[in-house]
Parts: C-alpha cells; structure tokens; sequence
C-alpha cells in the first residue's frame, strides 16, 4: 500500500509514519517526489490500521497497489526514476550507450576498444571480467585482472564501467571496481545475488532471464528494491523461441510496456537479442524510437577473433556509424545523446597489437 503525504508535509511529519509502519512489523520506503512523498509499505500489512494513519498529521491518503512489484511499479512512483553517475543520466531525456567487449580478454584489447567507443561517443565501458558461459571449457573471464583492466580504462578515458556480478561472494570486490553492477540473464532469478546487490549502494543492470517474462523481471527488481536499493535499471536482451535465424528473439515490445509498467530505466541490448552483428544497428535504431533510455552494444577490435560473441559485435568503425544513426533517431523523438566531460589522456598509452 501507499500512504500518501500532503504537499505541506513536514519531515517529522513523514518521520512518524515511517516510524509507525516499522512498529507495525511492515517495511516503509519513502519516495521523495517533486510535489510530495509517499511511503510505500511493503511486507506484512494486514496488521495495519489504516484508519489510525489516516488521523496522523501530514498524511493524505491511503492507496493499495495493485502490482505484485510493489515499488518497481508506477503505482508507487509516478515520475520516472532517473539514475545519476556523475556526469551521467540515465533515464532522463539523455540516451546513455554503453559499448565494449563481451570479455575483457588483454589490456591492449580492452583499451582499444574503450579508446574507439569513446571516440565514437559511448559514454559507459561494458566488458565482463567474470563470464557465464554455457561450456565449462569456454573462456570464463580473466577475473580480478579483467577488473582492474577496466579500471585502467575508467582513468584513462573518463568512461563509467559495467560489468557483470555472477556470486554473492563477489558482490564487495565487483562494486569497489565497478560503476554499475550487472546481472546478467542467468541470474536473475539468483535470490541470494539480488539480496546482495540491494544492499550495495551501486547502481545495477538486470538482464531479463532468456525465458522471463516481464512480471519475472520486475519481480526480480522488486527483490533489489526491497533490499534498500533503489538504483535500478531494467535491460531488455531477447529471450528465447523457436527462431533459429537469430540466437534470440529481441522482444521490442517490452520496451514501452515496461516504461508504462515502471518508473525504472529500461535499456535495451540487440547484440545479444538478434546474435548478429549485421542485425544489431537497425535493432538499436528501434529500441530508440521505441523509447528505450539507453543502448548496450558489444564492441570488438576483431570480432573474428573474440574469445566470447564475436558474430554479434560490431567493429569500431561501424559502432561510430551506429552512433551517428541513433543521434538522428534520438533527436526525432524529441531527445540528445548523453555526453561525458572530456578526461582522455594527454599522450595515449603505449599498447601492443590485439592480434598479431
């Protein structure tokens, strides 16, 4: 349920009731909006005498959420929950682009590609240290070297790192590298990862599971939500049908349903919702005009040669063309290309070849 404040209510006015819902045994989450706040309770609130809240001072009214997620759901939050990192937005009128490499998998690959995505205009460094992989024998990352890889490349190129979090365990060392924490599609439904995320104060990137549906990704954002963690932001990624020209069907359609559904920034990522590189620029195109409030696209200096999603990453050349596509598509649709302030090096670091 919701208690609703009056626009003139004061703090400790706000303060009493959320000391009231915790003496009832339920969770208070108060939303600060513009106008006015609300207390969202969540947990056990049959023991909860609305008529006794109703006489307190400041309190407007009381409303019921219909929504099994309770807080992800625009019931509790009107306005759209935008995710600031610094000179970031995400979930505003700006479109934030993450791009990079599936894997970090040397120095020399991470930091071409972080040099190339910034150039183009990328303005957050995707790449995983730690991979899922389907096979025990495929390349499962490089692991705390992979993180501080990524680090290198936050300081030199002023790009905020995503980068995928696959254990509890891992959630501490992760975060103290990582800007923003991801979860990727096989995680989702990783109760004892969501719970240790959402109580981090690090902002977190849920992957929808390859067979979830869109209640399942929001209830998994619920998890994170209730553990006090309110930085939130949902990716589309494709899920999986019996389409066999594409390694995934891109479900476009859960880009406005999950803006009407949620105040949570929604991003979408067609690298791995179509599996094919020759695919992913017209799929970005139109998860933009779709209203999607951020891209995720995989980056390679030679996909031929990638230890992980080669056929589904784009070039440097052709990610900078893709850039270009999607600021004219952001500016029919009446919204700007996020930008970051510049910070790149004075001299470029010394870097030997990829590939040989």
């Amino acid at each position: 349920m919701i208690i609703v404040m009056k626009t003139n209510s004061t703090a400790a006015e706000i303060g009493a009731v959320i000391a009231r819902v915790q003496e009832a045994g339920a969770s208070p989450h108060p939303i600060y909006g513009v106008e006015r706040t609300v207390v969202a309770v969540v947990g056990e609130t049959r023991a909860i005498d609305r008529a006794l809240f109703m006489q307190m001072p400041g309190v407007e009214r009381i409303t019921t959420i219909s929504a099994p997620f309770k807080l992800a759901s625009r019931e509790s939050h009107p306005d759209d929950t935008v995710i600031r990192i610094n000179g970031v937005s995400i979930g505003g009128e700006e479109i934030v682009v993450m791009a990079g490499p599936c894997s970090v998998e040397s120095r020399s690959q991470l930091l071409e590609t972080a040099h190339a995505v910034k150039e183009a205009g990328a303005q957050i460094l995707r790449g995983g240290a730690f991979k899922p992989r389907t096979s025990p024998y495929s390349f499962q990352g490089m692991g705390l070297k992979g993180l501080e890889i990524l680090a290198e490349a936050r300081e030199l190129y002023g790009l905020y790192i995503v980068t995928e979090v696959m254990t509890p365990e891992a959630v501490p060392m992760v975060a103290e590298y990582a800007d923003i924490l991801q979860i990727g599609a096989r995680n989702i439904q990783n109760y004892g990862l969501l719970h240790a995320v959402g109580r981090v104060q690090r902002p977190v990137l849920l992957k929808r599971g390859m067979m979830s549906s869109m209640e399942e990704l929001l209830m998994s954002a619920e998890y994170i939500l209730a553990g006090g963690n309110y930085r939130v932001m949902l990716c589309e990624r494709g899920i999986r049908t019996f389409e066999k020209y594409t390694r995934n069907t891109f479900d476009l359609n859960a880009v406005p349903v999950l803006k009407q559904l949620s105040h949570l920034p929604v991003i979408a990522d067609p690298s791995h919702g179509t599996g094919r590189w020759d695919a992913v620029p017209a799929m970005a195109r139109a998860a933009i005009a779709a209203g999607a409030d951020g891209l995720m696209i995989e980056v390679h200096p030679n996909p031929a040669k990638a230890l992980s999603d080669g056929p589904q990453s784009l070039k440097p050349k052709r990610f900078a063309e893709l850039m270009r596509q999607i600021k004219r598509v952001a500016e029919a649709v009446d919204r700007t290309l996020s930008t970051v302030p510049e910070s790149q090096p004075a001299a470029e670091p010394e870097l030997e070849p990829v590939f040989a």
